[in-house]
C-alpha cells in the first residue's frame, strides 16, 4: 500500500473531529508550518512532531487502521487534550491528506521510537484480545450460572410485559383522551417498571408515548398505532417460544435483552455509505452503514460514547476497508461486529447498486413481515431528483424518480436540516444517486454521488 493510495480527503478527515471546536482548531493545524518530523509508513500510521506553547512538541501518532484487527483509526497524542481525536491528531491527519498542496510534508518513511512503542503495544494488546487464552488465569464459564441468570431476567420481563399490557388495556378502556389528560407522569413511571424489569428496549418505547399528545393533530391515531406495536411486541415476548427463531431472536432484541454477533464472519470490501451520531442525556449513538462490494450486503456498525464523548470508532464516508464482519442474530437485522482489518480504509469511487422508489418502498414492506417494529430500511436510491412538495400548504421535500415514476417524501427532520440544500445544490435539476433511510414517516437523504462524479459527499 503506497501512501498516494490511500490519501483522504479533508471532508473525510474532518468527519472524525468530536465537536465544531475541533473541528475548527484541527484545520488550522493542517499545514506544514507548526509540523516536523512528519511521516507516514505502508501500513497506515502517520506521525509528527507538533509545536504548541511549550518548550516542548507534542508528540502525535495516528494508527489509520490497526492491522491486527483492533478498531481503527486510533490516536495518542502528549497534548492534555481529553478530545479523541484532538486537535493535533486532526491536523497531522489534514497534513497527510494534502490538501493545501504540501503532498511532501509527510513523506514516507519509518516510525521514530516513541510512536513504535506505542504502535507495538497497540498491536499486542488487540492480538492478546483476540486470542482464545486471553485470560488463562481466569476461571471458565459456568453455563448452568449463566441459565439460571438468564430464566431470571426472562422471569423479571415476563413481569413487566404483564404490566405493561395491563397499562395498555386500562389506556383503551378510559378512551384516547385520558392519555392527553395523564401526561408524562404515567409513561415516565411505566418507563421505570420496564427499567426495574430489565426491559430496556420496552422502557424506550414506553418513554415515547408521553410525547404523542403534544405532537399535534391527528395523535390519537399515532397514539393507537405505538399502542399496537407495543402490544404487539408484549405478545411475541409471551409467545416467544412458538415463533420461528430469527423473529424470536428480534423479539428479545427489541425488548432488550443483549445479543452477541453471530455465525461465521464475512471478509469484503466494505464500502462506507453514511455515519452520524445521535445523543441524549447520558449516551451518544453513532451509526455507521456499510456495503460490501462481493457480498452485495449492507451492514450496520453501533458504537457508543458517554454523554459528551464522541464515540472511539470513526470511519469517514466514501472510504472503503477490507475486513471481515459477523452479523447478529435476528429477522431483519443488519446489525454486525467489526472484525479483523486487512489494511487501512482507502478512498474509493465505487457505489452501490441504486434502485427505484417503488422497489424502495417495496423492500420496507417486505422486511416489516420480518420485524415489525422496524423504523427505517437502508436503501440507495438512483436517478432521483430533490423537487419541493406541490400544493399551496406544502412546505417540504421529496425525491422524485427521473424516469416519471413515484415520488417519496423527504423526512420532516431530514428536510429541516441543511444537508437537504446541499443536495439540492448537487443535483441542481439534475438526478443524483442518494444512499439513506427509508421509513414509514419518508425518506431521510444520508449520503449523494451526482451524475459524472465518483465521490460520495455526505448530507448529515
Amino acid at each position: 500500500m503506497t501512501q498516494q493510495g490511500v490519501r483522504w480527503t479533508a471532508d473525510q478527515v474532518l468527519a472524525l473531529a468530536p465537536d465544531a471546536p475541533s473541528r475548527k482548531a484541527g484545520s488550522k493545524l493542517g499545514v506544514a508550518g507548526p509540523w516536523s518530523e512528519a511521516g507516514s509508513s505502508g501500513e497506515g500510521t502517520v506521525w509528527g512532531l507538533c509545536k504548541g506553547s511549550g518548550s516542548k512538541p507534542y508528540q502525535t501518532v495516528v494508527d489509520i487502521a490497526d492491522i491486527a484487527g483492533a478498531a481503527g483509526p486510533a490516536y495518542k497524542c502528549s497534548c492534555p487534550s481529553r478530545k479523541f481525536p484532538c486537535k493535533h491528531a486532526l491536523g497531522l491527519l489534514l497534513l497527510w491528506a494534502g490538501e493545501d498542496g504540501t503532498v511532501g510534508a509527510v513523506p514516507d518513511g519509518q516510525p521514530p521510537a516513541w510512536a513504535q512503542e506505542w504502535l507495538t503495544g497497540r498491536r499486542k494488546r488487540a492480538e492478546t484480545k483476540r486470542s482464545p487464552d486471553a485470560a488463562p488465569g481466569s476461571p471458565p464459564a459456568d453455563p448452568e450460572a449463566a441459565r439460571r441468570r438468564a430464566q431470571r431476567r426472562a422471569e423479571r420481563v415476563t413481569a413487566g410485559v404483564t404490566e405493561l399490557e395491563q397499562r395498555l388495556s386500562d389506556l383503551l378502556r378510559g378512551g384516547m383522551a385520558s392519555a392527553e389528560q395523564t401526561g408524562y407522569g404515567l409513561w415516565e413511571e411505566t418507563a421505570a417498571r420496564m427499567v426495574d424489569a430489565q426491559a430496556p428496549g420496552l422502557a424506550a418505547r414506553v418513554r415515547e408515548l408521553g410525547a404523542i399528545p403534544s405532537s399535534g393533530p391527528g395523535w390519537p391515531v399515532r397514539m393507537l398505532e405505538e399502542c399496537a406495536l407495543l402490544h404487539l411486541l408484549d405478545q411475541g415476548w409471551l409467545r416467544r417460544e412458538q415463533l420461528p427463531e430469527a423473529l424470536a431472536a428480534t423479539v428479545r432484541s427489541r425488548v432488550g435483552l443483549p445479543a452477541s454477533a453471530a455465525g461465521g464472519p464475512v471478509r469484503d470490501h466494505w464500502l462506507v455509505l453514511a455515519q452520524y451520531d445521535t445523543a441524549d442525556s447520558k449516551l451518544t449513538t453513532r451509526r455507521i452503514w456499510l456495503y460490501g462490494a462481493e457480498s452485495r450486503r449492507t451492514a450496520l456498525l453501533l458504537s457508543y460514547g458517554a454523554a459528551g464523548r464522541a464515540p472511539a470508532l470513526a470511519l469517514p464516508v466514501g472510504l472503503a476497508l477490507d475486513a471481515e464482519l459477523t452479523a447478529y442474530p435476528g429477522a431483519g437485522q443488519l446489525r454486525a461486529d467489526l472484525g479483523e482489518q486487512f489494511g487501512a480504509p482507502a478512498p474509493t469511487t465505487a457505489r452501490p447498486p441504486g434502485v427505484r422508489t417503488e422497489q424502495a418502498t417495496h423492500l420496507y414492506g417486505k422486511v416489516l413481515r420480518e420485524d415489525p417494529w422496524l423504523d427505517y430500511w437502508p436503501v440507495t436510491l438512483g436517478e432521483v431528483i430533490p423537487t419541493p412538495l406541490q400544493g399551496p400548504a406544502s412546505d417540504g421535500w421529496q425525491l422524485a424518480d427521473a424516469e416519471g415514476g413515484m415520488a417519496l417524501p423527504i423526512t420532516p427532520s431530514a428536510a429541516a436540516r441543511a444537508g437537504l440544500w446541499r443536495l439540492v445544490s448537487l443535483s441542481g435539476g439534475a438526478p443524483v444517486t442518494v444512499f439513506g433511510e427509508c421509513g414509514h414517516e419518508g425518506f431521510t437523504p444520508l449520503t449523494a454521488w451526482p451524475r459524472g462524479v465518483g465521490e460520495a459527499v455526505p448530507l448529515c
